[in-house]
C-alpha cells in the first residue's frame, strides 16, 4: 500500500455511487475497461472483495461499505487541496469548467463565451450542459449557473436575474390548429411536457391548474429537444421569452402567469482568489443579465 494510487479510489467511488462499470465510466470520463482494471487492482492491494454482482450492476460488499466513508473523506481532502492550489493562481490562463442547464448552455452561453475567449486567448473553457447539480465543493465544476439558490456553505452565490417564461407556439402550428384565446381552449391542443420529470406538473399545480402526465401529448425530458419540438410546430409549450422572440414563436394567453426562473451564479469561495475563475465569474455576471 505504500505506492497507493488515488485514481483507484476515484474509480471505486464512481462504481459505488453509480452502480455499474458503464455508468461509472460515463460519469468519470474513463473507459469501462479502465474502471474494471482499477477495481481489480484496488481489491488486490487491499486483499478484499469490494463489490458483488447484482441484477443491474454491482453492490458493495460489507467491506466495501465499510470503506466508503473513508474513500469519500479522501475525495474531499483531495478536492480541498486542489481548491487551495487553484485559488492561488494569479494568471488568466488555463481551464475553467462551467456547468449550466441544457437550455442556458445551448442558447445563452455560447455567444457570451465567444466574446470572453476573444478577449482572453490563454483561457480555455469546459462547458457542461446538464440539468443535474454539479458539486462545486468536490471540484466537479469551477462555476455553476443554477436555477435555485445554493444552500452549501463555502460557496459564493450571486443572483443575476430572472428568466421570464411564457406559453408559446410556432406560427405553423397555430395555422394548423388555431390560436387558443382562453385557458380552457387548450384542451383541444397538443401540449408539450416532460417525460419522467414531474416539474411541469408541479408547476401547473402551483398555479391552481391540476394536470396529469397524459395531458401532455408530446413528452421529452431533454430541454433542447423540447425547444426544437416547439419550434417545429409540434404543439404548445412553455419557453423563455427571449428565446421565443428570437425564433419567431407566438405568445399565448398573456394573462397566464408562469413564475420566472431565478438564475444564480455560483463558485467555491477558494476559487474567487483565482484570477482566471474570477475573470470568468465577473464576465458572466456582467453579460448574463441582458441575455436572460
Amino acid at each position: 500500500m505504500q505506492s497507493f494510487d488515488w485514481t483507484l479510489i476515484q474509480s471505486f467511488l464512481a462504481v459505488a455511487e453509480h452502480g455499474s462499470y458503464s455508468a461509472a465510466a460515463r460519469e468519470s470520463g474513463r473507459s469501462q475497461p479502465t474502471i474494471g482494471r482499477h477495481i481489480d487492482q484496488l481489491q488486490t492491494q487491499l486483499g478484499a472483495t469490494l463489490f458483488q454482482r447484482a441484477a443491474k450492476g454491482f453492490d458493495l460488499t460489507p467491506t466495501g461499505s465499510a470503506l466508503l466513508d473513508h474513500a469519500r473523506t479522501m475525495q474531499q481532502a483531495a478536492a480541498e487541496m486542489s481548491l487551495i492550489t487553484e485559488g492561488r493562481t494569479a494568471e488568466v490562463r488555463g481551464t475553467v469548467r462551467i456547468t449550466a442547464s441544457e437550455i442556458v448552455a445551448t442558447y445563452i452561453l455560447p455567444e457570451i463565451l465567444a466574446e470572453l475567449l476573444a478577449q482572453e486567448p490563454e483561457l480555455q473553457v469546459e462547458l457542461v450542459a446538464t440539468n443535474s447539480t454539479e458539486n462545486l465543493l468536490l471540484r466537479e465544476a469551477d462555476i455553476a449557473l443554477r436555477m435555485v439558490q445554493p444552500a452549501q456553505q463555502d460557496l459564493i452565490a450571486r443572483k443575476i436575474g430572472d428568466i421570464p417564461i411564457g406559453l408559446y407556439a410556432a406560427p405553423s402550428y397555430l395555422a394548423r390548429k388555431g390560436t387558443p384565446q382562453r385557458f380552457d381552449d387548450i384542451a383541444g391542443h397538443i401540449l408539450l411536457g416532460y417525460d419522467r420529470s414531474d416539474l411541469m406538473i408541479r408547476g401547473m399545480a402551483a398555479l391552481g391548474i391540476p394536470m396529469q402526465r397524459e395531458d401532455f401529448a408530446f413528452r421529452v425530458d431533454d430541454q433542447v429537444t423540447y425547444m426544437e419540438a416547439l419550434r417545429a410546430g409540434v404543439g404548445l409549450g412553455a419557453c423563455q421569452k427571449r428565446q421565443a422572440a428570437r425564433y419567431g414563436l407566438v405568445p399565448l394567453l398573456p394573462k397566464l402567469h408562469i413564475p420566472p426562473l431565478p438564475v444564480w451564479l455560483t463558485a467555491h469561495a477558494a476559487l474567487r482568489t483565482s484570477a482566471k475563475v474570477r475573470r470568468v465569474f465577473d464576465f458572466l455576471a456582467a453579460q448574463l443579465p441582458d441575455r436572460l
